[in-house]
């Protein structure tokens, strides 16, 4: 396996030093895109695809009074996030746990807003992926889509072909699959080539 094939799936040694990265490398997108998203303080929030748990604490940060948790399908992304957020999860602010979007543990209707950064690119199915979190936002609720990458540069090519079972998401596919997992309210946002989609239940 490549290093980059960490980005996918992080294991070992070389995915503990890929999601540090991330953690890093993606906090001005991160920031951007989150300023798309209205929380209220004690808001609930699931992070999907949290990787190294990073935006878990900015969201932990921007709803003080709120619950905040997270899913990876990696244990070391999961094992990272927690070490990263253990003071909230010891006040029962935070749980992550390791499972996929596919199929989300959580309860109907509980969460205020659901987010997924740099993610998306890897989910299996994503209409079924995309239904899952619909199920899982309250009525009003928002699902904010944040990647780094807009399939509208020719370079974004080399990464598909470098990592295995990634894609690359235009805009208007991703409002396609929003709109028939049920999704209304679909809005675009773009800064270069950084891409961000915030759709409501």
């Amino acid at each position: 396996m490549s290093f980059f094939e960490n980005t996918r799936k992080p294991r070992g040694l070389g995915g503990r030093i890929m999601v540090s990265m991330m953690n890093i490398g993606h906090g001005a997108l991160a920031r951007w895109g989150l300023g798309f998203l209205e929380l209220s303080p004690d808001a609930r929030v699931l992070d999907c695809g949290c990787g190294g748990g990073a935006n878990i604490k900015k969201l932990l940060n921007r709803c003080p009074n709120g619950v905040v948790k997270g899913i990876d399908y990696s244990a070391v992304s999961v094992e990272t996030a927690r070490d990263l957020n253990r003071a909230a999860i010891d006040q029962g602010r935070c749980v992550v746990w390791q499972g996929s979007v596919d199929s989300i543990i959580f309860a109907s209707g509980w969460f205020d807003a659901v987010t997924a950064f740099e993610t998306v690119y890897f989910w299996p199915d994503l209409p079924v992926c995309f239904r899952e979190i619909l199920r899982v936002l309250k009525p009003g609720g928002t699902f904010l889509i944040c990647n780094e990458s807009s399939g509208e540069n020719p370079r974004d090519e080399k990464w598909t072909k470098r990592i295995g079972g990634m894609t690359i998401y235009r805009a208007a596919e991703l409002k396609g699959f929003l709109e028939q997992a049920g999704f209304q309210d679909v809005e675009i946002h773009q800064k270069k080539n950084w891409l961000c989609v915030t759709a409501k239940k």
